[in-house]
């Protein structure tokens, strides 16, 4: 049995101990890092022709091979170099940090005297700073003889676990190849659907992609779970992540794998590893303490404590979800998120949202990178990928974090932050209209920034902040900010918004907002060997093709709906419409629409509205004029106690008219067969508000893909989507019946329905309001 590890895997599962301490991060980011080891790469290449810089190395102890590269090497003094970026003083690194770093410097030691047959080597770590370019460079000198123990020695406390992870992986992939599908058979639709991700997972080529549109009712969690899982063994796959939106869509994920695992152990035969990722805030035991030793009792000896729970875990490979993992965490006295974070490593399966693969710094994409695994990406509900995307990289900077800031600081740090409130406000005056489009940040303030950023990150290092300090809040917002600055061009926008006078001064947001996500997300889809993005709506295929960045050689199923027209009438009232303009004298119609439907068929409905203020002027309008129907309105901001109540009026055979808003909680991932809903009211074509900000999106759109498209893409697109999601809410089986109304004279447009569903039949509805 071939056993195989990168370095720096190995060091982090043998050589990290002591605390987990996180009070100097965030730490440079995967671009930043990437230009501070060229940044001293190039340096040394200018000086010495005889430098080499990422040396490929490998070697071999017993049946475990290690490989790696190291990040440069000069052979006229036999000196390996080991470069590391960071933010910040390189004294005030941890001692455990730093011997993890001295633990990879001394493996490609070993393994580069072992190559060219050296007797002694000298060992340097370089710690450069991301801002300044300083280097402090900490050097050993080590025999070969002393490389030769440690490397063995290291080798050696990780080879038994590796002997167990490899048997585990022979078995799971026996198992997966015997693995017949769980729920017996096929539904209409769903065997299509598995057998174009079989054939992508499996393809030759890695990078390969599938776009498809599934409807409703098919079961697509378990027909991409299902294929996905039996290409494991042939394509030699290591992971398999299962991406959502949100937390319904993880428990639709959950629910299959836990099908998965019981088939299997009806057969006697080992179960999958799957591992569910959340967020850090619903995660966290002391949310009011800063992830450090000094703080938090779950930091301490954080290291030191996570082999026994790690090993406990991997003993019971039940699904390693929120309360396996708080439990074995919390019996351990170590934190559960982070646990969570470790255990990535060794799971089958990875249920997480987007940010965990997409974000700029996302941990499954460095870990699949990093350690060069195989992997087979699901993307649930790919319909919210392009917004979600957009909001990852874009970086809204506002003048009152930094006024909070100012408040809250002193000596240097307050200096440079009153230097920066000087330039904003300059700045401001320079604005002329609430809304204003910059080509490209002021140099005068951009400088400014620059110095805070500085100014803070040395403070840092000397006098960490808590999590909540307004001076911390405001860094963190400059670092994402000029993380996205730096990587500005044609698929973003920089604009600066005015805010009223305050204090008889102008405040303002400057704001990076990302128009195009594909520029960021290209890398993520090469990364795997296979990506699968579904939905129930993702027509037309070329608008995510374009905005996520999918390869040229994307595939794209539409899977048939197993529906019937009869099942759903579908009634388009053209005599309506609900533009801005026309919202008032249209409330008293649309109310009267509702009663009579209610009249030939009461029952429970759902109707959406383009806003809270369109919401309520309807609602008043059947208050008034038909005060007999029962009737529930969505609010803002309601919790997910309140979601609950919401969601538990619509009982079998109950009658109610919900009122929601389109877009939001209640127009998607939500499920109400049979009787619990009979019919749904969309009173609005879903168009994004026509504003400043809109609009520059869509010139952004138009100068990439054209005037026709560009429209298309910023407004149609996007408002549609939201139309089809919502009334996918009122058929769930194939045994539901129930009835549309699309309320907007724009859905008898031929353009219009052609992007809503074929297997809809429309009706033209007499206007008898």
């Amino acid at each position: 049995m071939r056993l195989s590890i990168a370095v720096r895997a190995l060091c982090a599962f043998t050589a990290r101990t002591g605390d987990l301490d996180l009070r100097f991060t965030p730490a440079p980011s995967a671009t930043q890092g990437v230009q501070g080891h060229q940044q001293v790469q190039r340096k040394r290449q200018a000086a010495s022709l005889s430098y080499q810089a990422e040396v490929p190395l490998q070697g071999h102890w017993q049946d475990l091979e290690v490989r790696g590269r190291a990040d440069g090497y000069e052979p006229a003094t036999h000196t390996l170099e080991e470069i590391k970026t960071t933010r910040g003083d390189a004294h005030q690194i941890k001692g455990n940090q730093r011997a993890l770093h001295w633990a990879q410097a001394r493996i490609y030691g070993h393994l580069l005297c072992q190559r060219d047959g050296l007797q002694e080597i000298t060992l340097a770590l370089v710690y450069v700073h991301i801002t300044t370019g300083k280097e402090q460079v900490l050097k050993e000198t080590h025999s070969a003889q002393a490389l030769q123990d440690f490397f063995a020695q290291q080798c050696q406390r990780f080879v038994d676990w590796a002997r167990q992870e490899a048997q585990h992986r022979q078995a799971r992939d026996a198992a997966l190849k015997d693995l017949a599908f769980p729920l017996g058979n096929f539904r209409a639709g769903q065997r299509q659907l598995s057998a174009a991700v079989y054939r992508q997972a499996r393809a030759d080529a890695p990078g390969q992609c599938l776009l498809a549109q599934a409807p409703t009712g098919i079961g697509k969690t378990m027909g991409t779970i299902f294929p996905m899982l039996k290409a494991c063994p042939d394509a030699a796959l290591d992971k398999v992540f299962f991406l959502t939106a949100k937390g319904t869509g993880h428990a639709l994920a959950l629910q299959a794998m836990a099908q998965v695992n019981t088939a299997l152990q009806q057969s006697q035969q080992p179960t999958m590893r799957v591992l569910t990722l959340l967020a850090r805030d619903k995660r966290c035991e002391h949310p009011d303490k800063a992830c450090h030793p000094d703080a938090c009792p779950l930091a301490q000896g954080f290291y030191d404590r996570l082999p026994a729970a790690r090993a406990e875990l991997i003993a019971q490979p039940q699904a390693w979800d929120c309360a396996t993992l708080r439990s074995t965490a919390l019996a351990h006295q170590i934190c559960p998120y982070y646990l969570g974070q470790e255990m990535a490593r060794w799971s089958d399966v990875i249920v997480g949202d987007y940010n965990y693969f997409y974000d700029s710094s996302a941990m499954l994409y460095a870990l699949t990178e990093s350690e060069g695994w195989k992997v087979g990406l699901l993307v649930d509900e790919a319909h919210n990928l392009v917004d979600r995307a957009r909001a990852m990289y874009s970086a809204p900077l506002a003048q009152s974090l930094l006024q909070a800031a100012r408040q809250a600081s002193e000596g240097r740090v307050k200096r440079s932050l009153d230097q920066l409130h000087t330039a904003w406000n300059a700045l401001n005056r320079s604005l002329t209209q609430p809304y204003t489009l910059l080509g490209e940040a002021p140099q005068d303030w951009l400088k400014a920034l620059a110095t805070c950023t500085t100014r803070i990150a040395e403070a840092q290092d000397d006098a960490p902040l808590p999590g909540n300090h307004p001076v911390l809040e405001f860094y963190l917002a400059t670092l994402q900010f000029t993380q996205l600055a730096e990587q500005f061009g044609e698929h973003a926008l920089l604009d600066a918004q005015l805010h009223p006078a305050f204090r008889g001064k102008a405040r303002s947001t400057i704001s990076l907002r990302n128009v195009i996500p594909a520029h960021h997300l290209q890398a993520r889809h090469a990364a795997v060997q296979a990506s699968v993005l579904f939905s129930g709506t993702l027509t037309p295929a070329r608008y995510y093709r374009d905005l996520l960045g999918l390869p040229a050689h994307t595939q794209w199923l539409d899977v048939p709906a197993p529906f019937r027209a009869a099942q759903l009438q579908v009634h388009t009232v053209g005599h309506i419409s609900t533009r801005f303009h026309d919202r008032t004298a249209s409330a008293p119609r649309i109310a009267q629409l509702m009663a009579q439907q209610w009249q030939q068929r009461p029952g429970n409905y759902l109707c959406f509205f383009s806003s809270f203020a369109y919401l309520e002027q309807v609602a008043q309008c059947v208050r008034q004029q038909h005060p007999d129907l029962p009737l529930c309105q969505q609010q803002p901001q309601m919790d997910d106690a309140a979601r609950a109540q919401f969601l538990a009026h619509f009982q079998p055979d109950g009658h109610l008219l919900g009122f929601a808003v389109l877009g939001g909680v209640f127009a998607e991932g939500v499920d109400l067969p049979g009787s619990r809903l009979v019919g749904a009211f969309v009173a609005t074509l879903g168009l994004p508000q026509f504003n400043p900000v809109n609009e520059a999106l869509c010139q952004r759109l138009q100068q990439r893909f054209g005037q026709r498209l560009g429209h298309d893409y910023s407004y149609l697109y996007p408002g549609l989507r939201k139309v089809v999601q919502a009334a996918g809410r009122v058929i769930r089986t194939e045994h539901d019946e129930g009835v549309l109304y699309l309320i907007d004279d724009r859905y008898t447009q031929p353009q219009v329905q052609a992007l809503l569903p074929t297997w809809w039949h429309h009706q033209a509805h007499k206007d008898s309001c």
